[in-house]
């Protein structure tokens, strides 16, 4: 009966093996099927590092096939990704890796992961930043993205990026004062810059990057993809292992 009970654990929890004795639960008397869920019952209670060993093996194989998924879409989406023509784009425009982030202005965990992540692109000198604006958690997170998608447009990318840093660090509200205030700080023309945010050429560039996060199953923020790795959210190590993958993988 061990024998019997070690091969259906292993049937039912997935594992890779072949069976230990053949048996047909569909030919069991009633009485039949009843001794044997007890007996597995049993079984598992007393050997439960079974059934623990069998759900680490599963939660192991849905892990790298979420990784293979994502490798998948970050390769079937690389032009609207890397090259999409409307987002900004720092570090080293050269560089051997590239750093694609999704931001929303009010999302906590992208404003403490922000001072990390331009110490890394500083001291590495060899990476290539696209940002991403993806507004999803607040009427104000709208408000900061079509601000500096309008900023970008009208003043180009070292004021969207002086405009970046501002509403990244900002703990404050976010409404048409604290941002035509902003403007004027900036340096650029409040008026035409608060005009412009809710004209078709602002939205078609939240529309297209809410599109293609559609694309890549992308529904929180930070979202990182650095070469062909997508990591849904900031790994606990830090961004610094996935910039030495994406270069070994280049050597590779």
């Amino acid at each position: 009966m061990k024998a019997l009970l070690t091969a259906a654990v292993l049937t039912a929890t997935a594992l890779p093996a072949a069976p230990v004795l053949a048996f047909d639960l569909a030919n069991m008397t009633e009485d039949e099927k009843a001794a044997f869920g007890e007996a597995v019952r049993e079984y598992l209670m007393e050997n439960p590092e079974v059934l623990i060993e069998s759900i680490n093996v599963l939660e192991e194989r849905r892990a790298a096939d979420e990784v293979k998924n994502d490798q998948l879409l970050v390769e079937n989406n690389r032009e609207a990704i890397f090259n999409d023509g409307h987002s900004w784009i720092g570090g080293n425009p050269e560089g051997d890796v590239t750093l694609v982030e999704f931001i929303d202005y009010r999302c906590g965990v992208c404003k403490r992961v922000n001072p990390d992540l331009e110490k890394l692109i500083s001291a590495d000198g060899n990476i290539r930043w696209i940002l991403k604006e993806f507004p999803i958690l607040t009427q104000e997170s709208d408000m900061a993205a079509r601000f500096a998608i309008s900023v970008q447009q009208i003043a180009g990318a070292d004021a969207y990026k002086k405009a970046h840093d501002v509403l990244m660090e900002s703990r404050g509200p976010v409404n048409l004062e604290s941002l035509t205030k902003l403007a004027g700080d900036l340096g650029v023309d409040s008026e035409q810059v608060i005009t412009r945010m809710n004209t078709e050429e602002v939205s078609s560039v939240l529309r297209k990057n809410q599109q293609l996060a559609e694309q890549m199953r992308i529904m929180g923020t930070p979202t990182f993809i650095i070469n062909g790795e997508m990591l849904r959210g900031v790994p606990a190590d830090g961004l610094e292992g996935a910039v030495a993958r994406a270069r070994g993988a280049a050597k590779g």
